[in-house]
């Protein structure tokens, strides 16, 4: 059962006038748009850090720290 009717669009649309007002409905489109763009900002800079975050590598000790270890690891 749902709205299907052209007369029936026009009763829900004189009610949501009446609820709202004819200033306060572009405000709320307004506000909505906003909050889309900002989901969608929010989206993309997490994208970006998982970019970030994967062409990050690893720091690898050197050959000195390496042969000082493996010198140690002999010693004992």
């Amino acid at each position: 059962m749902g709205i299907t009717g052209w007369w029936q669009w026009v009763i829900v649309l004189v009610i949501v006038l009446l609820l709202f007002g004819r200033g306060k409905i572009p405000e709320l489109m307004g506000d909505v748009a906003k909050g889309v763009k900002n989901f969608r900002k929010g989206l993309s800079d997490e994208g970006d850090e998982a970019k970030e975050d994967a062409a990050k590598t690893v720091e690898h000790k050197s050959d000195e720290a390496v042969e000082t270890t493996t010198a140690a690891k002999k010693k004992s």
